[in-house]
């Protein structure tokens, strides 16, 4: 946790990929943010100057089309999409200085400064594109990069397409980014940069940056031909220079740029790496200092996918465990850069071992302790002879303000390192006993105790503030303190008063699931299953009698199901879709045998059927009037 800052006034950026706003929040979004948000926070407490950006991409194919199906314009659905992510922000605490939208005006005005000035040196020409086209990824693929005849990325069905198009001169960097993709740090982990070098290995050919406004409107016009708009990828990489006052001119960003890290997900390397590197040299500007790509989150070993019903929901985390806590899991769980497993499991294991055993009960115990022995008045430390534990605590506290972890965005191991000092003051309480230290001539000894188990815990909470903000200020109110103090072992605790509070993490037994909806209890093979398996599904016809609101929530309905003679209750996710009155008389088709689950503390006796895969597109339900509680075969 070096505590001195790399040089006289320093700056530090650091960006997030911006989200795209069609997908609903989720254990990825919440990753990348977090860790960028703990890098922030550091930051300044090393006295830099730091800017930290994130936000969303509102434009593109996708929003397009969602905005079309529910019959509303696309500003109005981005403007109703970007909110659950400025919430979601604000749940995960993330200190952030700026929200990009690339609807906003001034961003827009950026990338058509951008256009024109590659426009006038000649940088985009146009032309005429023949190939396949990703409507999901919103992407052409030459036909010797489909696998199977398939998207590359997605594996979805791609479409011929030949159309004028805009084309920016990517392939004329091919062999200058090829030198400096080389470079120490600039993208890691290493493996991740071995990945960019075997790209660049393949002629690069230039990037398609436009769409005709006769088949996608929504976009960015392009400045030169108003029968365009601008490709979303292109449109969303120049937020990074947009949010900081590029006007066309290098001077411009003078103290502003390049970046020090752009964080991004795995699956976005390539445009990071290849086609904003590019297009940073054709505009004669710096390349950012270092583009970090982290791994993916599974579920229990198994793709998250709305389709499995595994989705990874942040705010129900929230909820169950808190919000540092969930930020401990995600950057202790798993060295960043490689990929992670969720499981609600190691998640409640880490929370009642690490933090309510490990950290929460050392706290309370030695804010007791100072209670018990010294009116919860910090003691003076005295001067001994001898005494090695003391020293062994500094030792270790002294080495945490040395690491070099976080610099090199090694949250694993910084984490891995505060708990070893954790682990030590708990070990040095057991080894003083001070509950033994009855005598006068004991006194000296048990003041020092006192002072050097506090100033442990308000150096842990020092180093855990940036990952763990509330628990940091937490133990600061708790050692009598207005703010955590200093990276530094001193002795400003000397007369303060503890207030013992409530425990900072009260250990949590295992009740519900965590995921946002639970699984099917039947194979999820999105190819083929056997006739036996789907025999296993009693599906029935019911018909919805009565329907709520659950409060606090915008997507969940407590339905009461009528199946042939009996009752069912039922939390489905269609309030986005359907007001409960429109439904009483449907019916529907429900899913009988599944088991029975809570969804927001509310009992769950089935579930229906539904199209939709991003969202609720309608029920399954019938043409003819069918009695309810007859079987579906």
């Amino acid at each position: 946790m070096n505590k001195k800052p790399r040089s006289g006034h320093a700056t530090f950026y650091i960006t997030t990929p911006i989200y795209y706003v069609n997908d609903t929040p989720h254990i990825g979004h919440a990753y990348t943010t977090v860790a960028a948000d703990v890098l922030a926070r550091y930051h300044r407490a090393l006295g830099e100057d730091v800017f930290f950006l994130t936000g969303v991409d509102e434009h593109g194919q996708k929003v397009a089309e969602a905005a079309a199906k529910t019959g509303i314009s696309p500003k109005e659905h981005v403007d109703k999409m970007v909110v659950s992510f400025q919430d979601l922000l604000m749940k995960l605490n993330i200190s952030n200085n700026d929200f990009v939208r690339t609807t906003e005006s001034r961003h827009q005005e950026t990338v058509k400064n951008v256009l024109m000035a590659l426009w006038k040196k000649g940088e985009i020409y146009e032309g005429v594109y023949e190939g396949w086209y990703c409507i999901p990824d919103e992407r052409f693929f030459p036909e010797k990069d489909l696998i199977d005849g398939k998207c590359p990325d997605c594996h979805r069905e791609v479409s011929p397409l030949s159309e004028k198009n805009y084309f920016f001169k990517m392939g004329k960097y091919q062999n200058e980014l090829r030198k400096y993709v080389p470079i120490p740090g600039f993208i890691e982990p290493s493996s991740r940069r071995n990945e960019i070098l075997g790209f660049l290995e393949k002629p690069l050919g230039d990037l398609c940056i436009s769409r005709p406004k006769s088949r996608l409107s929504w976009g960015i016009p392009i400045p030169f031909d108003p029968d365009y708009v601008t490709y979303v990828w292109f449109d969303a990489l120049v937020n990074y220079i947009s949010m900081r006052g590029y006007d066309g001119t290098p001077s411009s960003l003078k103290g502003k740029w390049p970046a020090d890290i752009h964080l991004v997900g795995k699956d976005i390397l390539t445009t990071h790496a290849v086609y904003w590197s590019t297009m940073l040299m054709a505009l004669g500007l710096p390349l950012p200092k270092k583009i970090f790509a982290h791994g993916w989150w599974t579920v229990d070993e198994a793709k998250m996918s709305k389709s499995r019903g595994n989705v990874v929901d942040p705010t129900a985390i929230i909820k169950t465990v808190g919000v540092d806590a969930f930020r401990y899991f995600l950057l202790r769980e798993v060295p960043f850069g490689d990929d992670g497993n969720f499981s609600q499991d190691t998640l409640l294991q880490r929370y009642n071992s690490d933090l309510a055993n490990d950290l929460g009960n050392l706290v309370s115990r030695v804010i007791h302790l100072t209670q018990q022995n010294s009116n919860g008045i910090i003691p003076e430390p005295a001067v001994l002879e001898s005494h090695p534990e003391e020293e062994s605590v500094k030792e270790i506290a002294r080495n945490l303000f040395d690491s070099d972890a976080l610099l090199c965005l090694d949250f694993h191991r910084a984490l891995t390192e505060i708990w070893k000092l954790i682990d030590r003051v708990n070990r040095y309480v057991e080894e003083i006993a001070p509950w033994k230290l009855k005598k006068p001539s004991e006194k000296d000894k048990l003041n020092t105790f006192l002072y050097t188990s506090a100033e442990a815990i308000r150096v842990m909470g020092v180093v855990i503030s940036p990952f763990m903000p509330q628990t940091a200020e937490n133990i600061a109110q708790q050692l009598g303190l207005s703010e955590i103090g200093s990276y530094a072992w001193g002795d400003s605790l000397i007369g303060k008063t503890v207030q013992k509070g409530d425990p900072l993490f009260p250990r949590i037994e295992r009740k519900k699931p965590i995921v946002a909806v639970a699984p099917l209890s039947v194979p999820t093979s999105q190819t083929s299953i056997s006739i036996e398996d789907f025999g296993k599904l009693d599906l029935r016809v019911g018909i919805i009698k009565e329907a709520e609101r659950i409060p606090k929530s915008d997507k969940l309905l407590k339905l009461r199901i009528g199946v042939g003679l009996e009752m069912r209750q039922v939390v489905a996710g269609i309030a986005t879709k359907y007001q409960p009155e429109a439904l009483i008389g449907k019916s529907i088709v429900l899913v009988y045998n599944l088991a029975p689950a809570k969804i927001r503390g509310v009992l769950s006796e089935g579930m229906l059927l539904a199209a939709g895969d991003e969202s609720v597109l309608g029920l399954a339900t019938f043409l003819e009037g069918i009695p309810s509680g007859t079987k579906i075969k």
